[in-house]
């Protein structure tokens, strides 16, 4: 049997007809930028994200960046995002000349580790970027306890956890703002690169609007030094297609995930930890195993694809060589990286898929 690591045939043959009548909206009113489909999806995600603002944006890292642009964070400043994530969170802090302060996850979780935060705030420290990983929310409580004291902004990666919820609560409604990525293989997916930032108040949303638009507020008058990120139609339309499916597809990666979780029965692998304050949407299901390599080899001769988020711990990065880490600075986030290892997750997965995925990692010796 062959399983692909992911797949977007079984939604996209699913939304067939929904996908082409929004291609030949936009197509038939050649409006391509900055128009109604914007519009019509910015309002509808900001209600399902239970926030009252949402500014489409280029892509996800843009998203990230424009808010702690937005919030006037900058050269001299310092940022703490965690040490195990995707790069993008730490690029969107490098972007806006500030400097990304790492701080070591939770290794049952993944999830930055509240109880580590507070050592590594200074005095120039200005936010907090919390990363909602693999699809499962951070511990929001805590993090906004100590935002809170330490007078910080908190601004949410939500790239990977479209509608996962801490406490009941949605994530992305927490912070100050939060970004969403709708990169393809996303929960909620656009046919190419898209992002959002939501937010709850309208000053900074507007601000969001401006620097994404060339930092402008109407057209050829220039407020601040901005950039080219905005939410094109099209992707706004095949968004606004997708968007009333996304407790389906969240629902169904659930149950995939439960699965997992019940029939994999192997000493030597390590399965997610699920707190009880979250609702995972299980963007990534990934488990950890000493021998990864082996592992990795043996599914794929199996027909398995699998990937590994992300095999270069980001302190270890040679774009980052700059901040002067060395292997050992933070052993966590190389233990995680050294060790995991995601197997297929997607919408529309067969039964019989999954379980041949669970019998594979069984027998794995």
């Amino acid at each position: 049997m062959k399983i692909p690591f992911v797949t977007f045939k079984p939604l996209e043959a699913e939304l067939d007809r929904e996908l082409r009548a929004a291609f030949e909206r936009v197509f038939t009113r050649s409006w391509y930028i900055e128009g109604i489909e914007d519009e019509t999806f910015e309002k509808a995600f900001a209600e399902y994200c239970g926030t009252k603002y949402c500014v489409g944006v280029g892509n996800g890292l843009d998203a990230l960046m424009l808010a702690l642009k937005a919030l006037e964070i900058g050269e001299g400043d310092e940022v703490i995002v965690p040490s195990n994530t995707y790069i993008a969170t730490a690029l969107a802090v490098t972007y806006i000349g500030a400097t990304p302060v790492f701080v070591e996850p939770d290794i049952r979780t993944f999830n930055i580790d509240p109880t580590k935060i507070e050592e590594k705030i200074t005095k120039r420290t200005k936010a907090v970027m919390p990363v909602h990983l693999y699809g499962q929310a951070c511990d929001m409580d805590s993090i906004m306890e100590i935002a809170k004291k330490h007078n910080l902004f908190v601004v949410e990666d939500c790239a990977q956890a479209h509608g996962a919820t801490y406490k009941g609560k949605l994530i992305g409604s927490f912070g100050d703002a939060a970004g969403f990525s709708f990169y393809p293989g996303k929960n909620l997916g656009a046919l190419g690169d898209a992002g959002a930032t939501v937010t709850n108040d309208e000053e900074l949303a507007k601000k969001v609007r401006a620097l994404g638009n060339y930092g402008s507020d109407y057209k050829y008058h220039h407020v601040y030094k901005g950039n080219n990120s905005r939410l094109d139609e099209l992707q706004a339309a095949f968004l606004s297609a997708k968007l009333p499916l996304i407790e389906k597809v969240n629902e169904n990666r659930r149950d995939i995930a439960n699965k997992y979780l019940a029939g994999i029965n192997n000493k030597e692998i390590i399965l997610p930890f699920v707190p009880d304050y979250t609702v995972p949407v299980w963007h990534i299901f990934g488990i950890r195993c000493k021998r990864r390599t082996e592992l990795e080899k043996y599914l794929n001769d199996s027909g398995i694809g699998t990937n590994k988020h992300y095999p270069i711990p980001m302190h270890l990065q040679e774009c980052y060589k700059d901040l002067g880490f060395k292997e050992g600075d933070f052993p966590i986030a190389e233990e995680v990286s050294a060790t995991e290892l995601s197997i297929p997750m997607y919408y529309g997965m067969a039964d019989e898929e999954v379980q041949y995925v669970i019998d594979k990692v069984n027998e794995f010796k």
